[in-house]
């Protein structure tokens, strides 16, 4: 077993495990750490506590101590400084012509470095933007190109829900999803209507997707040729969530449908698989999107 505790270098960012060197630390006090571009500002998430060595990925890196007040004025001026280096970086990239968007910069805590995130269609030749801005700041220079879903972690914003977006405020990593879990959820397959503001599927229709996948495999589909108290038919529509099941009787073919409870039918025979028009238009969708 190893001692580690968590730390989290943005509000919403990954969280990673430093070897505290024997200084006992509680959630939300803040910390000096070695990290992998140089010396860092970071809050405690996860207080002292053991994990198993396969959990950390060696060599753990250092906490060098607390951080004090004079640490937490210097990372004021460095955010203070990052919105000038944004100003600055918006007239370069106009004057070289870039096709691309500046996003967000960040200050390194120590200084050693200066990221510039932004965003692009396509690949981008900033060698000659960079030697701009190296020789005005006269330190290290990295641009990092970042995709549309974290340029939407960044920015931050309102969801079409209401709420303030869900990878702005709570979600450490993206998952993927798929237009398959918006048929399955039995949403709308349009794409303006189940894409965020980033232009990609909402992130959140990944949230209930294991509760409708055991929905799925434990409710009749329709198309089903199914046995139920009134006799035989075929399921014509199916309500995942309540259970409900509109059935054409065979006895019955009057009636428009009969409604049953998913546990009082038994399926006979499975519909067919999903033609291969439908899988295609599926695709098509998926590629649309992205």
């Amino acid at each position: 077993m190893v001692e580690v505790v968590g730390v989290r270098f943005k509000k919403v960012g990954r969280v990673y495990y430093f070897d505290p060197q024997n200084i006992e630390l509680s959630e939300g006090q803040r910390v000096i750490v070695e990290t992998a571009r140089g010396i860092e500002h970071g809050e405690v998430v996860i207080p002292n506590k053991e994990v198993k060595e396969e959990e950390i990925v060696p060599p753990l890196k250092k906490v060098l101590r607390m951080a004090t007040p004079d640490d937490e004025k210097r990372l004021l001026e460095n955010v203070e400084k990052g919105k000038e280096a944004f100003s600055l970086c918006q007239k370069k990239i106009a004057e070289h012509k870039l096709e691309m968007k500046l996003v967000d910069v960040e200050y390194t805590f120590d200084n050693n470095k200066i990221l510039f995130y932004f965003s692009a269609d396509g690949r981008v030749d900033f060698r000659n933007l960079v030697k701009d801005l190296a020789s005005v700041f006269k330190t290290r220079i990295e641009l990092r190109q970042i995709g549309v879903r974290d340029e939407a972690k960044m920015l931050g914003g309102i969801g079409i829900c209401g709420h303030p977006l869900c990878c702005a405020t709570f979600l450490n990593d993206f998952e993927p999803v798929s237009i398959k879990m918006a048929k399955e959820q039995g949403l709308s397959l349009n794409p303006t209507k189940i894409s965020g503001n980033c232009g990609r599927l909402m992130c959140c229709l990944k949230y209930e997707q294991e509760s409708y996948e055991y929905l799925i495999k434990t409710t009749p589909l329709a198309g089903s040729y199914v046995s139920t108290p009134s006799g035989e038919g075929t399921v014509a529509e199916v309500n995942l969530l309540t259970g409900n099941l509109k059935v054409h009787l065979n006895s019955s073919p009057e009636l428009a449908f009969t409604t049953f409870k998913k546990r009082d039918v038994k399926v006979l025979r499975k519909p067919k698989a999903m033609p291969k028009e439908d899988a295609k238009e599926l695709e098509e969708l998926e590629l649309d999107i992205e």
